[in-house]
Order: structure tokens, then C-alpha cells, then sequence
């Protein structure tokens, strides 16, 4: 895993404009910036400002996922919405 596979994965969560793909989106991002961390602390390479990013990414992706929560909700009132993308979305909430 580099900074350019994590970058990318967190860029299209990001720009993603699907609200129904968002949460497949934020999954990849998540996964791939926790891989990572995880390559990083084990040869203890990376920069701290590479460090601080993978951080404050997911900062952001716990913000997003938290919009697209309640959006799920506010599309929910009819109960229309699947259980799966519903679970998906909220699993980190």
C-alpha cells in the first residue's frame, strides 16, 4: 500500500456525488488508509506529514460517514431504503 492507493480510495469517497455508492466508497478509503497505518508501523517508514494526513483523512471520513448517515435516515422515513445500505453506512457511527 502507498500514499498514492490510500490518497486515491479517500479523494473518490470524497468527490463521490452517489449518495447510494458513498458508503462502498468510504470503505475502500477506510480500509486503505488502515492498511496503511499498518504498513507504516511496522517498517517505521512514512514522514509525519504523511502520518498527520492519514489521520486527518480519517477525520474526514468519519464526518462524511456521519452525513451520509443521516441522509440515509432522512431517506429512510418511508422505510424504503435496504438494510444492507442502511448497515453499511452506520457501521462506524
Amino acid at each position: 500500500m502507498t500514499k498514492n492507493d490510500w490518497h486515491q480510495s479517500y479523494q473518490e469517497a470524497l468527490l463521490e456525488t452517489d449518495w447510494m455508492k458513498m458508503g462502498e466508497r468510504l470503505h475502500t478509503a477506510e480500509s486503505n488508509i488502515h492498511q496503511r497505518r499498518l504498513v507504516l508501523s511496522q517498517d517505521h517508514g512514512g514522514t509525519e506529514e504523511e502520518g498527520a494526513a492519514l489521520v486527518n483523512a480519517m477525520s474526514g471520513l468519519r464526518v462524511l460517514r456521519m452525513n451520509v448517515a443521516s441522509w440515509l435516515e432522512r431517506q429512510n422515513l418511508g422505510g424504503t431504503l435496504p438494510t444492507k445500505l442502511r448497515s453499511q453506512i452506520s457501521e462506524d457511527r
